[in-house]
């Protein structure tokens, strides 16, 4: 079972940053279960088989003030893929820095290796004004950059970051991750 963990503070912005995730996963025939990051409970987590983190709206940032809320992830060691918000929570638990840069639209990048199914020049969908300086962290390799790490994967364990929102474009980053 996947756990899904929204990181949306109103339950509107699960419409398109959830709901999306869900389709695909439904689609695929794959159990999964959706929480919001507020209700994060050990019998959740000790039943998925993975967690998807979640992207959400703009200007929401909540999830930020309630960091303590993902201190499970450090000793977790379960695949985890977060999504924009979800891959600053990554970045964070790891001290890493967030800093400004606001990206909205279709941007090209270069995955030089595979990630997740990805490999060379992809356009990718961007909706952020956030970002987490991943180049500084030692646990984490950078897959793919454009300005700002636009794909990271912890060294040692199975958790994978990406600032873009692959249930808007590049739908099977997501079904390659819930092979693993």
């Amino acid at each position: 079972m996947i756990l899904i963990i929204s990181t949306c503070q109103h339950k509107l912005h699960e419409l398109e940053f959830v709901k999306p995730i869900e389709d695909i996963l439904k689609i695929n025939n794959i159990k999964f279960k959706t929480i919001n990051y507020k209700n994060i409970n050990k019998k959740e987590l000790n039943h998925a088989d993975k967690i998807i983190i979640t992207g959400t709206s703009l200007a929401d940032n909540d999830f930020i003030k309630h960091i303590n809320k993902f201190k499970f992830i450090k000793p977790y060691n379960k695949p985890i893929l977060g999504i924009c918000a979800g891959m600053h929570i990554l970045g964070l638990i790891y001290k890493g820095k967030l800093k400004k840069e606001k990206q909205i639209g279709l941007i090209n990048v270069n995955f030089e290796k595979e990630f997740l199914g990805l490999k060379n020049k992809k356009q990718v969908y961007n909706l952020h004004g956030l970002y987490t300086d991943f180049n500084n962290l030692d646990n984490f390799e950078v897959y793919s950059q454009n300005k700002t790490p636009q794909a990271v994967k912890h060294k040692t364990l199975p958790y994978y970051g990406v600032l873009f929102h692959p249930e808007v474009r590049n739908k099977s980053l997501i079904e390659e991750f819930c092979k693993l």
